[in-house]
């Protein structure tokens, strides 16, 4: 285990999930290559685990910095913190599980590509569109997979997908240098839905999904919004507020909000159990005839 050569800031953004970080932080600290920083973003300080006690022999303490809520505000709060004294900056969200060489590809895939400014990375699972997945349980399959592949971390990185619009927010890295003057748009408030695609389409530079960053997305779903209406209401708002500001083509903003949509309506009658799919039907008829109206606002989630 060292320090990277390179400076790799991690980034992670948490709204009232102090057990999942507890959980979830010494997976990071297992890396083969230690990060040289991790700043952890909260809007109130219980909702960051005792880091002292939890990794009393960490040789990295996770920092922890308050801002006001808001994905995209919260983010950028991290990233200003960052960005002029870190080489590359890796977003996480609280509920990724990373394999121990995710630091080790980002500084590879970074020095093998020099034209490439952002990546992410390859989930072995991805919970956010079921019940989610336990951190345990993602440990594991992370553990399995590193038992499994025995040479991850020793190769040359390779690019499983290049030329992407944007990034998945929850295991995205950027090179700070291209990120200088590019910030997540606080027009998209509280969950900030589509804010890391918005943020990597105006990222200068190619975009690539690496097959060697591995990790699981849990999908946690306590500290999210519960009230389906608001995410209803920007499912449709924001494609098209991307499309207006021009991050999207419009038939990728018109076929996310279709995609929607659709299946609000088609499960509402039957929805899972995780999802609040009558509301979120409700909030995209809200935002539609805010559309047909001229006042759709991304913002008026605030309000609702």
């Amino acid at each position: 285990m060292s320090v990277a050569p390179k400076r790799v800031a991690v980034v992670i953004c948490s709204l009232g999930r102090s057990d999942t970080l507890a959980q979830m932080m010494p997976y990071l600290m297992r890396q083969t290559v230690l990060p040289s920083r991790i700043l952890l973003v909260v809007t109130k300080p219980e909702d960051a685990p005792d880091f002292a006690k939890l990794l009393p022999h960490a040789p990295v303490l996770p920092e922890v910095i308050l801002s006001e809520k808001g994905s995209s505000r919260q983010r950028n709060v991290g990233l200003d913190h960052v960005v002029d004294h870190s080489d590359f900056v890796f977003f996480q969200d609280d509920d990724y599980v990373p394999s121990c060489h995710v630091i080790a590809d980002i500084i590879k895939a970074f020095e093998a590509f020099p034209e490439v400014t952002g990546v992410t990375g390859n989930l072995l699972a991805d919970g956010i569109n079921s019940e989610g997945i336990s951190i345990k349980e993602a440990g594991h399959a992370v553990v399995n997979w590193e038992q499994q592949a025995p040479d991850a971390g020793r190769g040359e990185p390779t690019i499983l997908n290049s030329g992407l619009l944007g990034l998945y927010g929850c295991n995205m890295a950027v090179r700070s240098s291209a990120a200088k003057d590019v910030r997540f748009d606080e027009k998209l408030p509280l969950y900030a839905w589509q804010e890391d695609l918005d943020f990597g389409a105006r990222l200068p530079g190619q975009k690539v999904r690496l097959q060697s960053l591995v990790g699981v997305h849990c999908g946690v779903k306590s500290g999210r919004e519960r009230n389906g209406a608001i995410l209803g209401y920007s499912q449709i708002a924001n494609p098209l507020y991307l499309i207006r500001k021009g991050s999207i083509p419009w038939r990728r903003g018109l076929t996310m909000c279709l995609r929607n949509f659709t299946a609000n309506h088609l499960r509402a009658l039957r929805p899972e159990a995780w999802v609040d799919r009558r509301g979120r039907a409700r909030g995209n008829w809200i935002a539609i005839a805010d559309v047909l109206m001229g006042r759709s606002d991304p913002e008026k989630i605030l309000k609702m």
